[in-house]
């Protein structure tokens, strides 16, 4: 189907106001060089149906820029649209009818029929309403390696977690430091979020995340889980950067070996020319749990009592979500599309290892659609007060990693 085609279809169900050039603000928090190349794309298909993208990108990423966004929409001056991640983040918003109701574009668009898997649409829906456009499937379940990096130790790429630490003396006696990890807070929780599905397993991470159980984090499977965090520790020791797109480049460059970070690293890998396979290599489960948590990005519409402003919205939703669109932002973004319909032939080898795990079903819900803003920013900020403080104890953290989970709503 042609992009003119689709987007006729989806001004269709958005009324005739939508038939005229409406300019919108978009706000989300994607400013590395990979994903400002991934969100061109819907600026430019939007741009091509006549209207105009206001682009309201916010640097510094979720943490900084969700209080801005909800500052705006609270505050009486809010974007047409704006970035979160699927799940909780924007309940109270739309608890206080702060959120457009899409409804009536999901049920147009069929969205129920092509989004996959289900758990992406029911992140958006409240109360049986649906108030967001799922727009991607990101998974923090990679370890991203440098071949570059192994070649220049001697070792072989690592293609589990019990080999990259065994290869990681090897690694630093060649001058590279094994682990880049950035200095924010989501980065060093994200990680051990990875650790932890990998390491103890299905069953104990949904047993903490999904049923709140303390006793689970202090028990055997999570006990190796925190160890191995404080192993990591070290190993990431010698690398001093900031933004999770810095600790990439230092792979990509080859002067750090791996990083846990989500699929989209593969944003900043394709930007530098990096091959999949050739110069990078990737391990979804730290190669010892094939699994994706499903979580992503979700597209809100505030409302804003215009209904041309409105009409628009409901076409820019139903155009985010056109096969042309999710093919063009997937692969720029590389994340993987909410819908299985679209030819992506064309995709590298690590994202179609994320495409047949989403195939066999190999998933779990993301932290995002678990647990919510309030503990995922209690346990940032405990995981990286640990990272930054060599003195606190593997121990120490688990015993307040378990009192924030039981008392997680």
């Amino acid at each position: 189907m042609k992009l003119t085609t689709k987007l006729l279809a989806a001004t269709a169900i958005c009324g005739a106001g939508a038939a005229s050039a409406t300019e919108l603000e978009v706000m989300h928090w994607w400013t590395s060089g990979g994903e400002a190349n991934a969100v061109s794309k819907f600026a430019e298909a939007w741009n091509a149906a006549g209207n105009t993208w206001v682009d309201g990108a916010i640097a510094g990423g979720g943490d900084t820029a969700r209080p801005i966004m909800v500052s705006r929409i609270i505050g009486g001056d809010p974007p047409a649209a704006f970035q979160f991640n699927h799940g909780r983040q924007a309940e109270e918003l739309v608890e206080a009818g702060m959120i457009l109701d899409i409804t009536d574009v999901s049920e147009q668009e069929g969205w129920a029929d092509i989004i996959t898997p289900s758990s992406l649409l029911d992140s958006c829906t409240y109360d049986g309403r649906v108030f967001c456009v799922p727009v991607n499937i990101h998974s923090w379940q990679w370890m991203w390696l440098s071949n570059g990096a192994y070649e220049a130790a001697g070792v072989d790429v690592p293609t589990t977690w019990t080999e990259y630490v065994e290869t990681a003396d090897a690694v630093r006696e060649a001058g590279i430091v094994p682990l880049a990890m950035g200095g924010q807070s989501w980065q060093q929780n994200g990680s051990f979020g990875v650790m932890a599905l990998a390491l103890a397993g299905q069953d104990a991470w949904l047993a903490v995340n999904q049923d709140k159980d303390s006793e689970v984090v202090m028990g055997p499977e999570y006990t190796r889980v925190f160890e191995a965090f404080g192993a990591a520790r070290e190993l990431s020791d010698g690398l001093n950067v900031q933004d999770w797109n810095q600790a990439t480049a230092a792979v990509i460059n080859d002067t750090a070996a791996a990083q846990i970070m989500g699929d989209w690293a593969q944003g900043e890998f394709a930007l530098a020319g990096e091959v999949a396979g050739e110069d990078y290599s990737c391990l979804p489960g730290l190669g010892e749990v094939a699994l994706l948590d499903t979580g992503g990005d979700a597209f809100f519409f505030p409302v804003t009592g215009d209904p041309e402003i409105e009409a628009a919205q409901k076409e820019l939703a139903a155009l985010m979500l056109s096969p042309e669109v999710q093919v063009s932002f997937n692969s720029a973004k590389g994340s993987l599309p909410v819908r299985p319909d679209v030819d992506l032939t064309t995709v590298n080898e690590c994202t179609q290892k994320g495409l047949d795990l989403l195939a066999e079903g190999s998933t779990v819900p993301s932290g995002n659609q678990l647990l919510s803003p309030d503990t995922t920013t209690q346990l940032n900020d405990l995981m990286t007060e640990f990272w930054e403080s060599p003195s606190m104890t593997p121990a120490e953290v688990q015993e307040q990693y378990a009192a924030i989970i039981a008392d997680a709503d």
